[in-house]
């Protein structure tokens, strides 16, 4: 496997030899610290310890993490595209700053990324009035844009959003993809954007199967430069250092019970094992 490969280990989400990939890098006195949520100053100490040993294509833990995303693609110098598979916008422009519901807005203050997509989409934060915290002025550049799958909305959200349906996802992602034809595109990808078949989560989930998410990288890839990627999203038991952390994340998570961990860890490894080839541009990815 390539060495441009890595599982960043921060809460022991990925068991060893994941996706065949033999780099890893453990992370785990960092993992309480950072999960959920980060004072900037921490992420910024985090990022010195390990910025220089990030590869361009990462694995690493739960969707708490996912605000990671925002240190990951710093490594992308050149314009770039962020594709983002997420059934959560991660948009909200109230603190924390650093926080896994609102790294989308540190990941737009990188000055490469020319524009940010979101697909998949299914959760309640773009029904009012949960939508009037997005970051409004990157939706109205056009710089941020969402697709959501629209039968997971009240009425206003579908007036107000470009949905999708089962039926023609794949017709509007196919145009979508011809906006990305020779661009460098960054894909990043939280696992709760799939169904509860393929996937289990600390979060709540949506619509999209693993082989969809394998089809739409692969066009993705037919005509642009992927330059990095990365996946999080899988299940595992929380901790935290600071009790506003803590009290936070407790009011923000859906109130799920807590699988079985090794069933959890299984499943999410089978379908990391399908998607993780489509990402890196293997030849095993059919």
């Amino acid at each position: 496997m390539t060495t441009d490969c890595q599982i960043i280990d921060l809460d022991g989400a990925w068991p060893a030899g994941t996706a065949a990939i033999s780099q890893i890098q453990n992370w785990r006195n960092w993992g309480p610290q950072l999960r959920y949520c980060a004072p900037t100053r921490l992420i910024n100490t985090f990022w010195e310890e390990i910025g220089s040993k990030v590869t361009p294509y990462t694995l690493f833990g739960s969707g708490d993490f996912h605000h990671l995303t925002g240190l990951w693609i710093r490594q992308v110098r050149e314009p770039f595209i962020l594709v983002s598979f997420d059934n959560h916008p991660d948009w909200d422009t109230r603190p924390p700053s650093w926080c896994c519901g609102t790294w989308m807005n540190r990941a737009l203050e990188s000055a490469p990324i020319t524009r940010a997509a979101i697909w998949g989409c299914a959760n309640f934060e773009l029904n009012a009035p949960h939508r009037w915290f997005a970051n409004h002025a990157a939706l109205r550049s056009g710089r941020l844009e969402v697709w959501p799958w629209i039968e997971r909305f009240d009425k206003s959200a579908r007036r107000r959003w470009t949905g999708m349906n089962a039926e023609n996802w794949r017709r509007k992602f196919g145009q979508f993809v011809d906006t990305l034809k020779g661009r460098h595109v960054y894909i990043t990808v939280d696992l709760d954007c799939l169904s509860p078949e393929d996937a289990v989560t600390d979060w709540e989930q949506g619509l999209f199967s693993a082989n969809d998410l394998v089809w739409a990288i692969g066009q993705i890839r037919l005509g642009s430069l992927v330059v990095g990627g990365d996946i999080c999203g899988a299940h595992s038991p929380a901790g935290y250092t600071r009790w506003t952390q803590r009290k936070t994340a407790q009011i923000d998570h859906p109130k799920k019970p807590l699988p079985d961990r090794m069933f959890a860890s299984e499943r999410n490894r089978k379908t990391v094992e399908r998607i993780w080839p489509a990402l890196i541009g293997s030849e095993q990815a059919a």
